[in-house]
């Protein structure tokens, strides 16, 4: 053997002049929706487009310069080029929509900073594991369609989330691969004589140098920290290193980093957001950074919290107690000891803000709910969930009254529809779709689309899938030793020029609580469904586990063996690498998409929204989106069974309905086939799914909403409490001191008699005496409450009627009345409480305060 040594040398092409404006559209994330600017990146050279995972950057740094070169000579190309360019340009000139009215929209000096632990846009920025990175991506998508005034702030990954493959006996192995910074579409952000834009975050007994970085998404900018530097230690280095990597010690130096970093980037580039929205609470550090550069300004602490707090969003993507972060006493004292010193507050007031009753820990939740005064769940459902979970933080309020709010989220149209129904949409009804995504009335023109298009458009999308599915198998199979003969028993159904068989899929995380084997719990009713000759069903299954989550690659392994059951090779296909590439090929190509999770621990789930603007019908347990989103006709529901009930019984129910829904409803609808060689009751089905989703739950509706409910407020309110030197924070600040110091003392008496039965057309006058410790009868409201369905109703379902205040009895003594008079017959039921009250709170029961008579 000689002895060699080699050495490596990498030769970049020159980019044409004629061919300059590639290299801007591949360093702007806008290709992560538009097919057409990906589609031309693959001519010049599609196994290279292919090698470099669709990467645009990585692409113009390897393809040949004879490729570029002929392609300069291309005329075809030249005008595609050329087309795609005036798009852009289009994109980025086009005037705000941000809102249908005026009196909504934010203005030119507002500014909305968005901080999330990850971001997912595009396979080639791996900088995002799953639901939440997707979710952020596509707001920030939304928020460059609508043209808002919009920063995000994350984390810069040297490795990112793991690459996934699975080997014979089921087992999920995971790779995780180091990204070269030069192929990712990121640039550094620089000063003026060209060097690095750095900031300093203070860890313990150290600072940590964080370098700035920028990835352009259309009209936005996501500016991305990263500690991998020569001026850290290794271990300070290695922090931005992984995506959820690392133990406490790691977590916690990430979310300093992205939260308390965050303020200091945004300061370092000369950015003055006026509202801040924390997108789960890994951020929640962001709310300490900003009330201590406050104090430093010579603000108190109490009034800094109100004023950093009223312009703050919080949204929790949390349907657990136990999903929410949260640190040690010791771990808080050792990072932020000389913090809380220097807001001149003792230990326990700064613990307080991150209390959970029960826990000595502190909870980022906790700490971005105390200051933030805007806070959502994800559903409907998930709102009444996390105002459940948070019930302790305003420990005198039910849950349903407290200020948890909800926006459902939506999906990125432009990112996950097809291409095929975009060309479709712009010839039936019209290229003005893409300004109508809030338009219900205007999307039941899908209706007019003749059937058998649709349902063309839809076996093509199936099969562009199987196309997709084969590589992926045949991969599989290779690297698994399997046989040409076994390949070919797995690909049997998995057929491109036939894909004339019902197929449904499931692709999610794998955690427990979504129940991925729930479709296996009764295997002999399973063969009777899907391995009918004349009705056949093919399953597909896809999806990641944490690498720390043994059950969930229990999961993987379970279902993995039951797919090696010989009679059900070929019929159930579980395809590793699960990634966005792989999901915008699943939610467009299935035709039912499975959703079973224990209900209610799924927040929203946004594949099965994929999945039905592509026309695919969603078959799930009412939770999460699906709960508010079915509607009888667009779909099938699994409505689930009582939360109490046990474990075994609930799935064992919940199976049950799965198996009765497929083997009497969706099998024989799909195989209904007419005279044309479909079904056209499944055609309409999946129009009627189209039609219901697609206006209701995409992204722009979803930021159209946080627009008006929360960001426009916030900018509204923010610039108000810090008017004047921050006066109306000092007295917002001041007055809740006051009330909390008296609020022991509160007591109502009734000074009426009370009257079991009147007669219709008689008024009630309500008497309540109040002594109100100190307080000035302005402070409080006190109010009745009526129902008429008797220990029925929540209490959303409540009318209110405000007493009046008449004057005093003695020095404390506040006389109220009311003068009521019912307006139903029969039994009702009535309460009388008293709540603080002021016109600067952002929600009238924020402070969590309530006595009942």
């Amino acid at each position: 053997m000689f002895s060699r040594t080699a050495f490596t040398i990498t030769v970049n092409p020159k980019i044409p002049p004629r061919l300059k404006r590639l290299e801007e559209l591949a360093n702007n994330l806008w290709y992560s929706w538009d097919r057409a600017t990906r589609t031309l990146f693959s001519r010049l050279d599609p196994h290279l487009w292919e090698a470099v995972g669709h990467n645009p950057k990585a692409f113009l740094k390897r393809v040949d310069e004879s490729v570029l070169l002929r392609a300069t000579e291309d005329r075809v190309f030249l005008a595609t080029y050329n087309s795609i360019l005036s798009t852009y340009d289009s994109y980025h000139d086009a005037p705000s929509v941000q809102s249908s009215t005026d009196t909504d929209n934010l203005s030119a000096q507002d500014q909305v900073a968005y901080f999330c632990f990850e971001f997912g846009f595009h396979e080639s920025l791996p900088i995002y594991s799953g639901g939440l990175g997707i979710l952020a991506g596509d707001h920030c998508k939304a928020a460059s369609d609508l043209h808002l005034p919009f920063v995000a702030i994350g984390l810069l990954y040297r490795q990112g989330y793991f690459s996934q493959t699975i080997d014979i006996q089921g087992n999920q192995q995971v790779t995780y691969t180091m990204s070269d910074f030069e192929d990712l579409p990121v640039t550094p952000v620089l000063h003026e004589d060209g060097s690095g834009l750095h900031i300093e975050i203070t860890l313990p007994h150290r600072n940590v140098v964080a370098k700035i970085w920028q990835a352009q998404i259309g009209h936005v900018t996501l500016y991305l920290l990263d500690t991998d530097l020569p001026e850290n230690s290794p271990q300070d280095r290695y922090i931005t290193h992984n995506l959820y990597g690392g133990d406490k010690i790691m977590r916690i130096e990430q979310e300093i980093v992205l939260g308390m970093g965050g303020v200091r980037a945004l300061q370092a580039l000369g950015i003055q957001p006026t509202i801040w929205h924390i997108n789960e609470g890994h951020a929640a550090f962001m709310i300490l950074e900003r009330i201590h550069n406050l104090v430093q300004q010579g603000l108190d602490f109490a009034s800094a919290l109100e004023s950093v707090a009223v312009n703050t969003v919080f949204t929790t993507h949390t349907a657990v107690p136990a999903g929410h972060d949260h640190f040690s006493p010791d771990v808080m004292h050792t990072y932020f000891d000389n913090f809380y010193r220097g807001l001149s507050i003792s230990r326990e007031t700064f613990m307080a803000l991150g209390h959970v009753s029960g826990s000595p820990d502190f909870n980022m939740t906790a700490l971005a709910i105390h200051g933030s005064r805007t806070h959502n769940g994800v559903s409907k459902i998930h709102g009444g969930v996390s105002a459940s979970i948070c019930r302790d933080l305003w420990p005198q309020i039910e849950p349903e009254e407290n200020p948890i709010a909800y926006i459902t989220n939506g999906v990125h149209v432009p990112t996950f529809l097809a291409q095929e129904w975009s060309d479709l949409f712009d010839r039936y009804i019209g290229h003005e779709w893409r300004n109508k995504m809030r338009d219900n009335q205007y999307w039941t023109r899908i209706d007019a689309i003749p059937d058998h298009l649709f349902w063309s458009v839809r076996q093509s999308l199936k099969s562009q899938m199987f196309h997709g599915i084969r590589s992926r198998i045949t991969e599989q199979n290779t690297r698994n030793r399997g046989s040409e003969a076994h390949l070919d028993r797995l690909l049997k159904f998995v057929d491109p020029i036939n894909p004339n068989i019902l197929t449904l899929g499931f692709a999610r995380r794998f955690a427990t609580y979504k129940r991925a084997a729930l479709l296996f719990d009764n295997l002999d009713w399973l063969r009777k469904i899907i391995l009918d000759q004349e009705r056949p069903v093919l399953l597909i299954f896809a999806g990641k586990a944490h690498p720390a989550d043994v059950p969930g690659q229990d999961l993987i392994r379970r279902i993995s063996q039951i797919a090696h059951l010989p009679e059900f090779e070929g019929r159930l296909l579980l395809v590793e690498g699960y990634d966005l590439r792989l999901a915008r090929r699943l939610v467009a190509g299935v035709d039912v998409w499975l959703n079973n999770p224990i209900y209610p621990l799924e927040a929203s789930g946004t594949s099965g929204m994929k999945a039905g603007i592509n026309g695919a019908i969603n078959l799930s347990v009412l939770d999460g989106w699906w709960g508010e989103g079915y509607d009888g006709k667009n779909g099938w529901a699994i409505k689930p069974g009582p939360e109490d009930m046990e474990g075994v019984l609930r799935d064992q129910e919940e199976g049950r309905a799965l198996y009765e829904i497929l083997q009497d409803q969706v099998v024989p609808l799909y195989y209904n086939y007419g005279k044309l060689g479909y079904s056209p009751e499944w055609v309409k089905m999946a129009k009627r799914s189209m039609m219901s989703v697609l206006p209701r739950y995409n992204a722009t509706r979803m930021v159209g909403e946080y627009v008006t409910n929360f960001y426009y407020p916030a900018s509204k309110k923010g610039a108000l409490y810090a008017a004047n030197d921050y006066a109306e924070a000092k007295n917002i600040a001041a007055w809740k001191t006051k009330i909390r110091n008296a609020w022991h003392g509160i007591k109502l008496r009734r000074l009426d008699p009370v009257r079991e039965r009147v007669p219709f057309n008689e008024t009630l006058n309500f008497k309540i005496a109040a002594r109100l410790n100190n307080l000035s009868h302005e402070d409080v409201v006190i109010e009745l409450l009526i129902c008429r369905q008797f220990k029925t109703t929540r209490l959303r379902n409540f009318q209110h009627f405000k007493f009046e205040f008449t004057g005093t009895q003695d020095a404390d003594e506040h006389l109220f009345e009311l003068k009521l008079m019912p307006e139903l017959c029969g039994k009702q039921e009535y309460f009388i409480r008293i709540y603080p009250y002021h016109p600067l709170l952002t929600h009238p029961l924020e402070m969590g305060l309530m006595v009942w008579l």
